[in-house]
Order: structure tokens, then C-alpha cells, then sequence
């Protein structure tokens, strides 16, 4: 078992104005944020970086082909600053007069490829989101939310739902709601604690219970790749870590051209079926774990093949030391595989041994 401190991450730094309590709050936002944006591509020969006029010295504006101008966002401007292969913090630094020279040169003469991607935003002003190469598939943080809000409703009062404290109900409320979102990428993190899955023989020979969540995460602008991951657990504290974690499987889709229809032929299904899904399901998938004996002359290369020979005598040792006996079953190394991830501090690899012991779950199923 481990902890997940992807979503009190998320908690401890999001500021009040990107913390939604309700899935249909979110799900709105962002329906007023794709009616109000466009997206183009555009040769870069046909757009110009200037200073603003209102604010020549320090503001910046993208003119287009239609002489319409848009400042760029924070991102956005390191964006640009990226395909013109300046560096984005000294710019930010400088005049924008210079600045703009320094971004159209790079536009004009150092990129191979002429077209770029912008999106546009005009709500009162007009406002330049994302600068991407020609080919970038976004996803549209609106459509994901309809999914979601089509199976589970607000978030808030369904069996999918903002984590309690410590397995116990809350109000949900912009302190503790765990629905995040930026002009930058969304994050969200819902479970079910109320139809809790029984666990015969889950740690030192006693039964548990653990829940169901869920988290899922997307950048409109470029920010990040799409992913949803799932796994098991006890509880979530005030802090929104999730405790005593288990069985994470991670999907990750890069926005290629083909992103989003990956969303929809690949990760929408896997989640309404994870969503729908029955705890009898995940109950009889730890049960096939914990039949699926390891005979002791085989574990050491069945470690080995997954893990590699370097991990193969401290996955046994942390098994033993926490469960008081030797590995026996898949299950076991499930335990022993996730318990020993919590010792790696780089989240990249801590995650990548949680998905292979989860894969084991699955072999045993």
C-alpha cells in the first residue's frame, strides 16, 4: 500500500478562484470557454508580435492576418517564445519593442515549420491562449466534463464524488473540494466510499475494506498530455492524500493529431466501465491475486522478469518485514511491490512500479 499525493498537490497550491465545487460548475465554464475561443492555423509569415499600444513599453499583442491583436497569456508567451527558440523568462524580462523583435525573428527565419497553432479567446478583450504546432490534437476540456457529468452526475451528491475526510461525508466546499481548473489544464479527483469493496485477508492475515477512485487530468493549452488514473484505497485526509493505495493504472494520451479520438475510442469507454463497474468486479480480481499461488523455487524469476534482478530481494525483504511471512501469491507481490514504491521519491518511477504491480492484478485475473 502506498499514498497518492497527486491530488493534495493539487490542493495546497490552487487558488480560490480555480476551485470549483460541483461537476456541473466546471462542465458550464468550460462551455462558455469553448464558445468564446477558436482555434486556427496560420502561416507565420501572416502574424506579427508588437508591443500593445495601450501599454507600449511593457505589453505584448499577436496581430493577425485580419490586423486583430492578442495578448498572450503567461503560457502562451512561452509558447511563442519556444517555437521562436528565444528563452521565455529573459524576454519577459526586457521591453516589449525587443521582445517582439526577438520573437519575430525566431518566427520568421529559425523555424522550419511555417504554420502554427493559436487559440483565440474573446470575452470582452481578445486574448491569445495557446501557440502549438500545426498538428496539436486538443482535447476539449468541455467534452470530457460531459462525459463525466453524464455518468455521475454533479460530483457532489451521486455515489462518484469530491472525497469525505477520513471515509466520512463532507459539505463540499471550495476548502476541501478536490475539482480543480485554470486557463491552463483541469485536474479531478472523485471515488466511491460508500460501496466500499471487502478484502479477505488483505494485511496480516485480516480483512478490509477499500474504495474506488479516480483521477483525471487534461490541458487544453499544451500544458500537459491527458491521463486518468485509478486505483484502490482506505481514505482520504483533510489534506486530500489518499492513504493505503493500491492497483494504480495509469492512461496517458499526448495531444497528437489522433488525441482526440483516442478520447473517445479508447479512454471513455475505460472509464464508464470503471465507473460502472461493480465491486464484485474488483472483488473477484484480488480474489484470483490471492489464489494465484507463486511456488518459492519460481518467485525470484518471476520478480526478475518484472521487475528487474536489482529489485527482486528488496521487494521480498519489505514483504516479509511488513507482513511478518514470506511472499506466497500475486497478491502478495501486489502488497510488497506498492509497499516498496513508497520509499522512491521521484513520482515517475514510484508510478511506474504502482502500474506494474497493478499489471500483476490483472495477469492473476
Amino acid at each position: 500500500m502506498t499514498t497518492l499525493m497527486k491530488a493534495s498537490n493539487q490542493w495546497a497550491t490552487r487558488p480560490d478562484d480555480e476551485r470549483f465545487t460541483s461537476l456541473f460548475d466546471m462542465r458550464n465554464h468550460f462551455h462558455n470557454v469553448r464558445d468564446k475561443s477558436a482555434e486556427r492555423v496560420v502561416n507565420v509569415r501572416k502574424i506579427e508580435a508588437r508591443p500593445d499600444p495601450a501599454d507600449p513599453h511593457k505589453g505584448f499583442e499577436i496581430v493577425g492576418p485580419a490586423g486583430n491583436g492578442y495578448a498572450p497569456t503567461h503560457w502562451a508567451f512561452g509558447q511563442l517564445a519556444q517555437l521562436a527558440e528565444a528563452p521565455g523568462g529573459y524576454l519577459r524580462t526586457i521591453p516589449a519593442p525587443l521582445a517582439a523583435d526577438c520573437i519575430n525573428y525566431g518566427l520568421k527565419f529559425k523555424r522550419n515549420i511555417e504554420d502554427v497553432g493559436l487559440l483565440l479567446y474573446k470575452n470582452g478583450s481578445s486574448m491569445l491562449r495557446a501557440a502549438t504546432g500545426p498538428k496539436y490534437g486538443r482535447i476539449w476540456n468541455a467534452d470530457i466534463l460531459d462525459t463525466l457529468t453524464r455518468r455521475i452526475g454533479d460530483g457532489v451528491t451521486g455515489e462518484w464524488k469530491v472525497p469525505g475526510e477520513f471515509g466520512k461525508a463532507v459539505t463540499v466546499t471550495k476548502d476541501n473540494t478536490t475539482l480543480y481548473a485554470s486557463d491552463r489544464d483541469m485536474f479531478v479527483f472523485l471515488c466511491d466510499e460508500e460501496n466500499r469493496i471487502e478484502v479477505p485477508n488483505r494485511r496480516n492475515g485480516k480483512s478490509g475494506s477499500m474504495a474506488r477512485g479516480f483521477f483525471l487530468w487534461n490541458s487544453e493549452v499544451g500544458d500537459k498530455t491527458f491521463g486518468l488514473g485509478t486505483f484502490l484505497f482506505d481514505y482520504v485526509c483533510c489534506n486530500r492524500i489518499v492513504w493505503g493505495a493500491s492497483d494504480y493504472t495509469e492512461i496517458k494520451i499526448r495531444h497528437t493529431v489522433s488525441a482526440p479520438d483516442r478520447w473517445i475510442d479508447e479512454v471513455t469507454p475505460a472509464l464508464l466501465a470503471y465507473a460502472n463497474s461493480s465491486s464484485k468486479s474488483v472483488t473477484d480480481g484480488i480474489a484470483a491475486a490471492q489464489a494465484a499461488m507463486i511456488a518459492p523455487d519460481k518467485l525470484d524469476a518471476f520478480l526478475a522478469s518484472r521487475f528487474g534482478k536489482r529489485l527482486v530481494d528488496p521487494i521480498k525483504m519489505v514483504h516479509t518485514v511488513e507482513e511478518g511471512r514470506p511472499i506466497e501469491t500475486a497478491w502478495d507481490v501486489t502488497t510488497a511491490v506498492t509497499a516498496y514504491a513508497r520509499g522512491i521519491a521521484q513520482t515517475d518511477k514510484r508510478l511506474e512500479l504502482e502500474r506494474a504491480a497493478g499489471d500483476i492484478m490483472k495477469l492473476a485475473a
